[in-house]
């Protein structure tokens, strides 16, 4: 019988010495700039949930561009930490098809589980209904890729018109939208979520939370009516835990998530716990079954 495990299925890796990483420019970021590595990782993230350690995790994409989707490939096929990676290709190119034809037979292509794209950031408030980005929506899903939604709490009804037309292309929702946390103004932000739960192919991040709420002082009651929402449209078993490191050390680390999850998983069921920390994610992500507790998450290779 496996011992239970836990996945991170949200976060990130860079090397500046290799790839700039040009939103680090913003003063508001200064303490992450700076190179993360899957070392870096394995020595920050030591606090268990629920008695599980860190076995294996999911790496997603920073920048928009191919060539950092290929350096998280190849890191991913000699690093033994990372089971998944969420890439950029885009989605708008008349060429995706063979782009992720080219990134799936690359070093590690096996590893390429999903794309994503910051919408967050696009202005067109029907960017995900454009006809070019369906097209490439199209050409990832016909090749068994899995899509990431990165959209704030204003842009879940984007989230929602894709659900409605790809009802067989998997899809989660990065960092359950992004509620205002931090003014407690999650009353649209509800509504939405609980339409686009209502697509049985839809399941979603716990994660980026804390980088939400108030970095300096925010507490768990402040996470818990996010947490309570999220539980009630979506079921645990549609949701799985995410870090969002290195960027959660802006608001207290991925130790500081972690024992906020786990006194928000009081009083579970080892079957809800299990899905929230490590079910979901590896059913949506194809990732492969656990041999044991924290193997991964112990070697130094």
């Amino acid at each position: 019988m496996n011992a239970p495990v836990l996945v991170d299925a949200h976060h990130h890796l860079w090397d500046l010495s290799q790839r700039p990483q040009p939103w680090l420019d913003d003063p508001a970021v200064a303490s992450i700039r700076r190179t993360f590595t899957p070392g870096d990782l394995r020595s920050t993230a030591t606090h268990p949930i629920a008695g599980r350690r860190l076995h294996g995790t999911v790496v997603v994409q920073c920048v928009a561009e191919v060539a950092e989707s290929e350096d998280l490939l190849a890191l991913a096929e000699r690093e033994p930490l990372i089971q998944a990676v969420v890439g950029w290709a885009d989605l708008t190119s008349p060429a995706i098809g063979d782009v992720l034809d080219r990134l799936t037979a690359g070093p590690g292509g096996g590893y390429l589980r999903s794309l994503r794209h910051l919408v967050q950031g696009e202005t067109d408030p029907n960017w995900l209904q454009r006809p070019d980005v369906e097209h490439g929506l199209g050409a990832a899903r016909d090749r068994g890729l899995r899509y990431d939604v990165l959209v704030r709490d204003h842009q879940l009804d984007q989230a929602t018109r894709l659900a409605e037309r790809f009802p067989d292309l998997p899809l989660v929702l990065d960092h359950a939208g992004k509620p205002d946390v931090a003014r407690q103004d999650i009353a649209d932000w509800e509504r939405g979520i609980r339409v686009l739960a209502g697509h049985p192919q839809v399941v979603c991040k716990v994660s980026g939370l804390i980088t939400e709420a108030d970095h300096a002082h925010w507490t768990t009651a402040d996470i818990r009516p996010v947490w309570d929402v999220l539980v009630s449209a979506f079921g645990p078993a549609r949701l799985m835990f995410g870090s969002d490191w290195p960027v959660a050390g802006l608001a207290g680390g991925w130790n500081r998530w972690a024992a906020t999850v786990d006194e928000l998983l009081t009083g579970w069921s080892e079957s809800d716990v299990d899905a929230l920390l490590a079910g979901t994610a590896t059913a949506f992500y194809g990732l492969a079954p656990a041999a044991g507790e924290g193997d991964a998450a112990a070697r130094t290779t």
